[in-house]
């Protein structure tokens, strides 16, 4: 490979042979419309894989039964494909899960780059206000690498643990107050709590966050924006999951470590750092499963090769260095393993050695309308009911329940169904759900809102909405909380001689796609005198 193709492979723009996007500069990459920095595009077969191959792989995905929300796959440093499932969209975040790691670990590759702590140095040096007054021998050989590999030596997850810490005391004490069972490094154990404490170290550090941390050298150089990531109420970042960043910023993370640490000719991760976090460092089972092929520092081994960033329901940044290959998914897969044995059956085997292909201007058509056309439909029933004119405005009153909501009502206006949930102490809450259709404008669930479940979608997040009516008595609002993987449904029985009565049942998304039954009680109320003021 010549000296000139190593460079623009390394700044993510592949050479000539490959197919530049025509008119991109040579030395930078392309901004969209609201100037944040966007990987170049490019046909499929100017980067060696075919159109129809990324067609098959589609059907591959709607084969799968899992429910995907976003692809992206960046091949030669372009992106080839790319696509949302309606009403999910590329200018939304998403909740990433534990590809949440795979960023605490890189903050680790920075701060060890800047000299600021070496992978050797003991986990007990960094807190010692934290730790207990007798250091067992596991204990004190607990050292940094061992939180990355996965290795601390504890009997389960600490992060369970840690979250419940007693009141006056930090999750640093709790965890380091756990007994090291194994010797630290001497056997796999995935353990959120070491991420956590891998954050932790972070703040310990440099006075700041992961997250501030990241900003200035990853976040920035690389064009990612609008990205949060909750603390505890110490300030430090969850470390184990909690960011929400784009589909994109998703791929030019793995894009990042496919070019070896360097992003726009400019090196951001040592070339050292990024062969240590992603070679398997420790065994992770019998390769019997797709995570059964090794752990590095906060990545996972592929089956086929390479490594890869991975968070629950399906959230990946998967990086194949002999392809030259990023894929990225965001989902809420219930099989996590049909999801990645989709790329690994369908994918993977057509990233095929052989530089530019044929163009074929009807099967790049026919891919780019399939992209386009990538959606989930709210359920589809009867717009109205006999019955939406006598409850339109009415406020129903709630009996005593788990999230402390107060009192329901529901508006019919138009082709619209405007719900407001009043909770105690909060402000309410308005969501407006389209008859038959997603409505996002304007609907938000607040972080602090329960919405009747702060379960996994305890972020503030942009809600989808519909509704529609199963029979005259029973409406069906269903949410998507589009920035988290999740979603919502609740089921509306209005009962009574004169509809006064009221019962809600759930079926949250997760429950939905295993086919279980929702955790949650119903709840019931009555319909209270005081009309809500029209608006």
């Amino acid at each position: 490979m010549s000296d000139r193709r190593i460079f623009l492979k390394q700044i993510g723009l592949g050479t000539i042979g490959y197919g530049l996007v025509p008119g991109l500069p040579l030395f930078g990459l392309p901004e969209t419309s609201d100037g944040v920095m966007a990987l170049p595009r490019s046909t499929p077969e100017k980067q060696g894989i075919s159109s129809t191959a990324l067609r098959g792989f589609l059907d591959a995905i709607k084969a799968s039964g899992q429910e995907f929300h976003s692809i992206m796959v960046i091949r030669h440093g372009h992106v080839v494909a790319e696509g949302w499932w309606s009403p999910y969209s590329s200018g939304h975040k998403q909740q990433l899960y534990s590809l949440s790691k795979s960023f605490t670990g890189t903050a680790i590759g920075l701060a060890v780059d800047e000299k600021r702590l070496t992978i050797e140095d003991p986990v007990i040096s960094f807190f010692p206000r934290d730790k207990p007054k007798e250091i067992s021998a596991n204990l004190a050989s607990l050292k940094v690498k061992h939180l990355l590999s996965m290795s601390v030596g504890h009997a389960k997850d600490s992060i369970l643990i840690i979250e419940k810490s007693p009141p006056g005391d930090s999750w640093e004490k709790t965890f380091l107050s756990l007994p090291v069972v194994f010797e630290p490094g001497s056997q796999f154990m995935y353990n959120s709590g070491a991420s956590y404490m891998l954050s932790s170290i972070i703040k310990r550090l440099t006075g700041h966050s992961a997250h501030e941390y990241l900003k200035p050298r990853l976040y920035d150089p690389l064009g990612i924006t609008g990205a949060t990531w909750t603390e505890n109420d110490e300030g430090v970042n969850m470390g184990a999951s909690h960011l929400r960043i784009r589909t994109e910023d998703i791929g030019k993370l793995g894009q990042l470590y496919l070019q070896e640490g360097v992003w726009n000719q400019k090196r951001i991760l040592s070339k050292e750092w990024v062969a240590l976090a992603t070679k398997k460092e420790i065994e992770s089972g019998k390769q019997d499963s797709s995570w059964g092929y090794g752990y590095g520092y906060q990545f996972w081994m592929n089956p086929p090769g390479g490594f890869r960033a991975d968070g629950a329901y399906g959230q990946y940044s998967m990086v194949f260095p002999d392809k030259d290959t990023v894929v990225v998914i965001t989902s809420e897969s219930v099989d996590k393993a049909a999801t990645m044995q989709t790329v690994w059956d369908h994918l993977y085997p057509e990233l095929k050695d052989g530089g530019i292909l044929t163009e074929n201007a009807g099967e790049y058509n026919q891919l780019q309308q399939e992209l386009k056309a990538l959606s989930y439909q709210p359920p589809q029933m009867n717009k109205q009911s006999p019955l939406s004119a006598s409850l339109s405005g009415k406020i129903f009153v709630l009996d005593k329940n788990e999230f402390n909501a107060k009192a329901v009502s529901f508006r019919f206006v138009d082709d619209k169904t405007i719900f407001t949930l009043k909770e105690d102490g909060k402000p309410d809450i308005v969501i407006t759900c389209g008859m038959n259709h997603w409505i996002t404008k304007g609907n938000r669930k607040p972080r602090a809102h329960s919405l009747f479940s702060l379960r996994r979608i305890d972020f503030d997040s942009p809600v989808a909405a519909s509704a529609s009516w199963s029979d005259e008595h029973t409406l069906v609002l269903t949410f998507r909380f589009i920035e988290t993987v999740h979603g919502d449904s609740l089921t509306c029985t209005f009962e009574g001689e004169k509809s006064d009565k009221l019962s809600i049942k759930f079926l949250f998304s997760a429950a939905r796609l295993e086919k279980m039954p929702d955790d949650r009680a119903d709840i019931t109320g009555l319909f209270h005198l005081v009309r809500e003021k029209s608006q």
